[in-house]
Parts: C-alpha cells; sequence; structure tokens
C-alpha cells in the first residue's frame, strides 16, 4: 500500500510541477517585453527609475573631462580629484591620470604653461624630470612633474612645495603635449 500512495503523490508532484510551467509559459508569453507606461521604440531598453519613480539619471563618468574646463587644447587639472587630463583641439581626452598635490594648489582658473625644465631637484629634495610650470601660489612654483625613482608620495605637509608628481610615463605625456604657452586650466 505504501507503494501505491508513493506512486500517487509523484503523479501529483508531476502534474503540479507541468501545471506551473505551463502557466509561467502563459504568463510570459503574453507579457508585454516592456512593463513601463510610456511606449518606446523597438530595440531600445527601458529607462531605469529612481526610488521615488522618476528617470533615473545617468552617473557621471568620472574620467569625462570636467564640462567646466573650457574648450580647445588644454591640460585640466581638478584639484579634488586628484586628476589630470590631456585634452585634444576637439575636447576630447588623450590621456587622463590620477597625481598626486603639492601642499600649495593653483587657484582655479587659466593659466599658460610659463617655463619647464628636463631634470631638476625639487623643493622637497627628491630628483624629478619633465617639470612643467604654469602658476604661482604663496611664493612657490606651481607645476607638474614625475619623480626620476617613479615615486609619488604624499608631500610633508609642514613645507611649501608646488610640484605636482605623476608617474613617469605620465610625465612623458605632459612633457610631449605641454609645451610653453600651452593652456592649463584649474578646477576645484
Amino acid at each position: 500500500m505504501a507503494r501505491s500512495s508513493s506512486g500517487f503523490v509523484a503523479g501529483l508532484t508531476a502534474a503540479a510541477v507541468a501545471a506551473v510551467c505551463f502557466l509561467a509559459y502563459q504568463a510570459s508569453a503574453n507579457a508585454p517585453a516592456d512593463l513601463s507606461l510610456k511606449p518606446r521604440t523597438p530595440g531600445t531598453t527601458a529607462p531605469s527609475t529612481s526610488p521615488s519613480g522618476g528617470p533615473k539619471k545617468p552617473a557621471a563618468n568620472p574620467l569625462a573631462v570636467p564640462a567646466d574646463s573650457g574648450s580647445g587644447e588644454r591640460v585640466v587639472y581638478a584639484i579634488a580629484d586628484r586628476r589630470v587630463w590631456l585634452v585634444d583641439g576637439k575636447g576630447k581626452a588623450t590621456r587622463t591620470f590620477t597625481v598626486m598635490p603639492s601642499t600649495v594648489d593653483p587657484v582655479p582658473g587659466a593659466y599658460a604653461v610659463t617655463s619647464r625644465s628636463g631634470s631638476v631637484r625639487g623643493s622637497d629634495g627628491v630628483q624629478i624630470e619633465h617639470v612643467v610650470r604654469f602658476a604661482t601660489a604663496q611664493d612657490v612654483a606651481i607645476g607638474f612633474s614625475a619623480a626620476v625613482d617613479g615615486s609619488t608620495p604624499s608631500p610633508d605637509p609642514t613645507k611649501k612645495t608646488g610640484g605636482i608628481r605623476m608617474k613617469r610615463a605620465d610625465g612623458n605625456a605632459m612633457w610631449t603635449f605641454a609645451v610653453i604657452g600651452a593652456k592649463v586650466v584649474v578646477v576645484a
């Protein structure tokens, strides 16, 4: 008798699974491709929504050139982001990289490269190369550079320094891009 009841239970279970599968198929076959109320063009995806139900703003690209950095060919330095962009004449970043800021920041605004040095000793005593200077603040020359040893340590907060340090490969790119007179835009 146990054998016939287990067969009966197995049969009922199989029938229930089949019924659920059939109903799921029916529901998916009759459901619209997009459950939003707005019509959309075939082949496009529906916009995502925020918790309040309104359209969600697309996330900003953290590597995008800052919108408030002007136009044309330029070097853009974002102090808060610790990032530099080398921007071509069409406004497209050809390279972007992180930097280690100095203890003295330039005031946000537009500048021009005023001097360059192939290799010198930095105000912190480190041998540096590809120095591209563009501003002065608090009687300190501000510029981009790369340490010859490749290091980018945090500057000594007790010293007034103006070297914005980058990796050597980025320093090479800056050296090629930012000639005397090149535009440098600093944003907060």
